[in-house]
């Protein structure tokens, strides 16, 4: 389908568009001059992982298509939890710890967009500024009376956790009507007319759109991305070792590029279109790539998502590390590595424990199965003993131990200065 807008084309083009309130009106008022729109981005850790970043993106392409973006911080409704996909009650976090998280977070935005005060610069939001000093019984007579306690029961957010029988916290239960108000807010602040999210967020956009019209008339508007999952039915964002992180405090840019180099082939072209900014014709041509060439298509893949979310010089050095790695069977001097004490390595450190301690694995029964089943390496040479100890004749050339989980997880034990 083809709108009149250029957002709304280029979301449609790139495989970001699943549901959206009303396509026609929409389209016609991003066409009446710049709009605003947001996302809400709860405080439940110190980082965004990659699980977001398709609602980061459509916040640059929104900006990129001359409109004003808004990311909202939850510092309020992190007090209260998101069921959303929850089967029990997310913990309850102190507010110190939620101004730590959202500190965290807010670096990875100004990668992505551009705050300024002029028409299309970008703005940070937090909902603490009016969530906290409501007076609870005005809110409920102002902003409850709008919903019913029926349809709130046929959320998904609601539902599900109901029919799987698990508890729903009355805390939690009003998570709803506090990301609809915030809507109301953003209008009344900014003019704000869009938000935005991930399809299980719906229900829950949708009630904010619905609250705008019965309290003051506002015509708001909801738009959501398909919730991805890779070609293998995985759920996006999710590696061996847990989530993939945005900050690099939490996930070093190397293993950053690694987790996009790594991708099937069936998603290549699929992640090209959402997770970069390199033109469709471009992307048509990646796509096209068959064979081993499509490892060249995963590479450009990489080499953008990486420079995207931490630079060029980082997305360079990985590109560089990862060449040296598999193309030349050299260690690469940036991959990630761990120092130890000249003085430990010399009594022998057992292969388990620097395997854990690299964070190639999670656990020493981890390490053990991986070196039962042939996984393990110790500078390229397989390791089939799980008492296996490392020395200073391991060391090689470069003052470094290569340690290797498979074929394509890699880091270095480094003696200290």
């Amino acid at each position: 389908m083809a709108y009149k807008s250029e957002f709304l084309n280029t979301l449609n083009e790139r495989g970001f568009v699943h549901q959206c309130s009303d396509f026609a009106a929409l389209d016609q008022k991003l066409m009446s001059g710049t709009q605003s729109a947001y996302v809400g981005y709860d405080a439940t850790a110190p980082s965004l992982h990659v699980g977001n970043l398709i609602s980061i993106m459509m916040l640059a392409w929104f900006q990129k298509t001359g409109h004003k973006p808004i990311t909202l911080m939850g510092g309020g409704t992190t007090r209260v939890g998101d069921p959303s996909g929850k089967d029990e009650q997310r913990k309850l976090l102190s507010v110190n710890a939620i101004a730590e998280n959202i500190a965290g977070i807010k670096q990875v935005f100004s990668k992505f967009l551009t705050y300024g005060t002029d028409n299309t610069g970008a703005i940070m939001s937090n909902n603490a500024a009016w969530l906290d000093t409501l007076n609870y019984i005005d809110f409920l007579r102002d902003v409850g009376k709008h919903f019913s306690i029926n349809r709130m029961l046929s959320m998904d957010s609601v539902k599900l956790r109901l029919e799987r029988e698990q508890p729903l916290s009355f805390i939690e239960f009003n998570y709803m009507i506090l990301q609809s108000y915030d809507f109301v807010e953003l209008h009344k602040r900014h003019g704000t007319i869009l938000q935005m999210g991930g399809s299980d967020q719906w229900g829950n956009i949708i009630s904010g759109v619905e609250l705008g019209r019965r309290m003051h008339g506002y015509e708001l508007y909801a738009l959501t991305a398909p919730l991805l999952t890779t070609a293998s039915g995985a759920k996006m964002g999710k590696s061996a070792q847990g989530a993939v992180w945005l900050n690099e405090a939490m996930l070093n840019p190397y293993d950053y590029y690694q987790f996009w180099r790594n991708t099937e082939d069936a998603d290549v072209g699929r992640f090209l279109k959402l997770f970069t900014f390199l033109p469709l014709d471009e992307i048509k041509k990646l796509q096209a790539l068959g064979g081993a060439e499509i490892n060249e298509a995963k590479k450009r893949l990489a080499e953008e998502a990486t420079r995207l979310c931490h630079g060029h010089e980082a997305a360079m050095s990985a590109a560089e590390t990862a060449r040296k790695t598999f193309e030349e069977g050299a260690s690469g001097d940036n991959l990630p590595s761990i120092t130890i004490e000249a003085a430990d390595l010399e009594k022998g450190i057992p292969l388990i424990q620097l395997l854990k301690d690299s964070g190639l694995v999670t656990s020493n029964g981890e390490a053990r199965r991986l070196i039962q089943g042939g996984g393990a390496r110790v500078n390229d040479q397989p390791i089939d003993n799980d008492n296996y100890m490392c020395t200073p004749s391991h060391v090689g050339a470069d003052g470094a131990i290569k340690l290797s989980a498979g074929k394509k997880k890699h880091a270095l034990v480094k003696l200290a200065a």
